[in-house]
């Protein structure tokens, strides 16, 4: 069996100094568990998630260039898989009902932190994840084996978990296949 790379954490705030605090965190409390990466900007975090899997995504709630239900929603199209986290300083219920219910929120943190609580939660996160993929894994082997699933459709299957949206291929109006945005 090939030996996957180590799960990946995408961290999203639009504060350097958040981000820098939650790198330091994770290098301390995950090293060698996760690879982690950060980025200020929402769109560009969104740039990057159509480029390489992540596992888990922890995203500020309110960032100018888009708040995080809105960059949770555009996430969970292109990664459906990932775990989604929200860390912010809003107790608003309502923000935390629309980021359960439109986003499928696995986890609300608050701002400031606890490292304990943070480590914790997000292993946790990376710990569940890796189950279901597991888990989902040995179900698509299981149908191989019954015939339900054809060698083909369980080989798509295996790269879709690996990059997302691998197997996917983008159309144009006229039909012409998109290789870029």
């Amino acid at each position: 069996m090939a030996e996957h790379p180590l799960p990946r954490i995408l961290l999203v705030d639009d504060e350097p100094h958040v981000l820098s605090a939650l790198q330091r965190l994770l290098r301390r409390e995950l090293a060698g568990t996760a690879q982690v990466e950060a980025h200020t900007s929402p769109r560009a975090a969104l740039a990057r998630a159509l480029e390489v899997p992540f596992a888990l995504v922890v995203s500020d709630y309110r960032m100018p260039e888009l708040d995080g239900l809105a960059f949770l929603k555009a996430f969970s199209e292109l990664q459906p898989r990932a775990r989604r986290l929200m860390l912010s300083g809003v107790t608003d219920f309502d923000v935390l009902v629309s980021a359960v219910n439109d986003v499928g929120l696995q986890r609300y943190l608050i701002k400031p932190w606890d490292d304990r609580e943070m480590a914790d939660a997000l292993a946790a996160a990376l710990a569940d994840q890796a189950k279901d993929e597991e888990a989902r894994r040995l179900a698509d082997e299981r149908r191989g084996e019954l015939g339900q699933l054809s060698a083909e459709e369980l080989e798509r299957r295996r790269l879709e978990a690996e990059e997302p949206g691998i197997t996917q291929v983008r159309r144009g109006p006229d039909g012409a296949i998109h290789l870029d945005d």
